[in-house]
């Protein structure tokens, strides 16, 4: 685990999507018949659906965002206005490419995948993306962060067919740490009513070779994190990094989560934290 504190410093992950979507083609290359079949802890998807999914929006990023193609207008104006579009889309995606056999998806996804690495590889992080990352705030994002995003959905589904089929993780540093720091950057607007007085202190530690450690301050208007840390520590929030992907991605119920994370100190301000979701939806 990294001592030094997260949740400051531009997350440059790029690359790293090519390397997840890599392993996620090997992975359905050696599925079974019956393995396609198996449900996942994502809600009403099997693997088939989890896999339609990741093809659906590999689709969308390359046709809206690479070659700006709209074929209908939305207006959005808020989190909820999001949150309707996501789940429409989601299903009409997942309704399609479902009826696809595992080789022609997995074909299809080998060719979609290298070319939405390329893109993603060509955006300059520091220009403003299309669109924002809504469930930490923001409306309006870095492409920096819309990548870390992407890293985020195409890491954590990938996740849940290997949990769902039985085969080994993808939490390795490279590829998990900056899919938890992109997490916890949703905290910030998480705690964005929850009342403290100024230079109040909480620690987020996530353990593991993967996690690292975030600590989130009380400024005069708003919660932001701190880079150094302060003095004083009002709670102390300890999340094992087995189970930090499902609890920020509606994977696990948060009752058994709680019985998996150690707070000490103040507990009514540590549990907020495990309200967090960085997903849409």
């Amino acid at each position: 685990m990294n001592n030094q504190l997260s949740g400051t410093q531009p997350i440059l992950c790029a690359p790293a999507i090519r390397a997840v979507d890599q392993k996620l083609i090997e992975l359905l290359a050696s599925l079974d018949p019956a393995e396609w079949e198996l449900p996942t802890i994502a809600p009403h998807w099997s693997v088939r659906d989890v896999a339609a999914h990741l093809l659906d929006t590999a689709l969308r990023k390359l046709s809206g965002g690479r070659d700006r193609c709209r074929v209908e207008h939305v207006d959005i104006r808020s989190h909820q206005d999001v949150i309707v579009l996501v789940n429409r889309l989601n299903k009409e995606g997942v309704t399609v490419y479902r009826r696809l056999s595992p080789r022609v998806l997995t074909q299809l996804m080998e060719i979609v995948c290298a070319q939405t690495a390329d893109f993603y590889e060509s955006l300059d992080p520091w220009a403003t993306a299309a669109i924002g990352v809504s469930w930490a705030g923001e409306m309006t994002s870095l492409v920096w962060f819309d990548n870390a995003r992407e890293l985020t959905e195409r890491w954590h589904h990938q996740q849940q067919i290997r949990l769902a089929t039985g085969r080994p993780g993808i939490m390795t540093p490279p590829l998990y740490q900056p899919v938890l720091d992109t997490f916890l950057r949703g905290l910030p607007h998480t705690f964005r009513d929850v009342a403290a007085s100024i230079g109040t202190a909480l620690l987020i530690e996530v353990t593991g070779d993967c996690g690292g450690q975030w600590c989130l301050l009380k400024s005069r208007d708003r919660w932001v994190f701190a880079g150094d840390l302060p003095s004083a520590i009002s709670a102390h929030v300890v999340i094992p990094q087995s189970i930090a992907w499902r609890l920020f991605t509606k994977g696990i119920d948060r009752e058994s989560a709680r019985g998996e994370v150690t707070i000490t100190g103040d507990k009514v301000l540590a549990e907020h934290v495990l309200t967090l979701t960085a997903i849409v939806g």
